[in-house]
């Protein structure tokens, strides 16, 4: 791992190896599971600000007129399903009394690649979803691999990095059968950027 030479007319190159990297799997087909099963009453309480009133999400009779085994989750829901637990019992989330303290970890995080330059700065740009199914109460979600699709070092207004794009697919299953074969029901595209900040005015001053 190296650091980000700000200064170089050429530090694009050292994000070189992450563009060769393009297609790779970081995750090499592991599966990470939501933190819980999607359920009645968390889609409820999901449609009550929008006020997104369809049978299909509300009435199990219905939804199941419709084919489906119980109530849908709203598409745009699905997303929040698939984020592991941020904390179990036994765990210390964050072991610092810091005003700005950060999470031990998170799933939401810049993760280090093992490879290209290290950055410190990060944060998300775009997502994209494809759905192959509705998903519905009962059955648990996840994301399975972690394959890099894109990778273009850029210099913004917030400092130097790359813009990369990130796709997992989303996998289900029946939430009790823990051992049962994940279904793929979608497919997520996740786009960050990871940057090195650009020196503060006051930082630059006393150079």
């Amino acid at each position: 791992m190296t650091a980000v030479d700000t200064g170089s007319p050429d530090w694009t190159e050292q994000w070189q190896e992450v563009i060769d990297a393009v297609g790779r799997d970081f995750l090499e087909g592991e599966t990470t599971w939501g933190g819980d099963p999607v359920e009645r009453g968390a889609i409820r309480r999901y449609l009550e600000p929008l006020e997104l009133d369809c049978a299909l999400h509300t009435d199990p009779a219905a939804a199941r007129a419709a084919g489906y085994d119980d109530v849908v989750m709203p598409a745009t829901g699905v997303i929040a399903w698939t984020i592991p637990a941020a904390w179990r019992p036994g765990e210390v989330l964050f072991d610092s009394e810091d005003r700005n303290a950060q999470p031990v970890h998170t799933a939401i995080n810049n993760t280090d690649l093992g490879m290209g330059p290290k950055t410190t700065g990060f944060f998300g740009t775009d997502i994209e979803l494809d759905f192959d199914r509705e998903v519905v109460a009962g059955e648990q979600l996840g994301r399975r691999g972690k394959r890099l699709v894109a990778c273009k070092p850029k210099e913004t207004g917030v400092g130097r990095g790359a813009f990369m794009t990130w796709e997992s697919e989303i996998v289900a299953r029946p939430g009790h059968v823990a051992d049962a074969e994940p279904e793929v029901v979608g497919r997520i595209r996740i786009g960050t950027y990871a940057y090195v900040p650009h020196p503060k005015k006051d930082e630059e001053a006393a150079r």
